[in-house]
């Protein structure tokens, strides 16, 4: 009797082809320790790099305002701007020098008494520089004047005095870019060291400067 039932389909598979297929690549796995290493030289690189700031603090912001050229051109004042952070160098009414500073660990009113941690406000002169401080180079304010010894004298205070603009503190020039957010001085204006090369480039003993609240 003849199979009349219909013909099965067929359950075979077609053979793959991935072996004709390339493999792709693996990405590769970092080799154990190869993390450590990296952090070592980066280490290494960092240290490399504070050791030449320190062992040339003095010589690098003269180098990098030599690149510029010629001395900058000469204040005739010198801006303060406690709350602002700032300080400016002024030729003919017109800004040409700007940056960040610090100020005394008290930064907020006139300055008052030896001690108090303020920035003194008003306008002086910056009238003598000593280039071997105890900071990279600095220059003097003319605080206090008269009526800043009187009043400190109606007071009973000590009215302290050696009001500098200058630098960062000899050895900690590397540090400049962190501590120039924040107010560590016992009343001077402290600039990083390359502004203050400029600084002193520009500033002429006998100019005024003039710090606002």
């Amino acid at each position: 009797m003849p199979n009349h039932s219909q013909p099965q389909p067929s359950t075979s598979q077609p053979q793959s082809h991935s072996l004709l297929q390339p493999r792709k690549p693996q990405p590769s796995k970092p080799q154990p320790g190869q993390h450590l290493r990296w952090t070592g030289w980066g280490l290494t690189l960092l240290s490399l790099l504070i050791l030449i700031q320190h062992q040339f603090e003095y010589q690098l912001p003269s180098w990098r305002v030599g690149l510029l050229g010629a001395d900058p051109p000469k204040a005739d004042l010198v801006l303060v701007e406690k709350g602002a952070r700032r300080l400016s160098l002024i030729r003919n009414g017109e800004v040409y020098h700007q940056w960040r500073i610090s100020l005394g660990f008290d930064p907020i009113g006139h300055k008052q008494r030896e001690g108090d941690g303020r920035t003194p406000e008003g306008r002086y002169i910056l009238d003598w520089r000593n280039p071997g401080s105890c900071c990279f180079k600095s220059l003097h304010v003319s605080y206090p004047d008269a009526a800043d010894r009187a009043a400190a004298a109606a007071r009973g205070d000590d009215p302290g005095g050696l009001i500098m603009i200058h630098g960062q503190v000899n050895g900690s020039g590397w540090l400049g870019w962190l501590n120039q957010y924040r107010d560590h001085t016992h009343g001077c204006i402290a600039l990083r060291n390359g502004p203050m090369e400029i600084v002193w480039r520009a500033v002429e003993d006998g100019t005024p400067i003039e710090i606002r609240p």
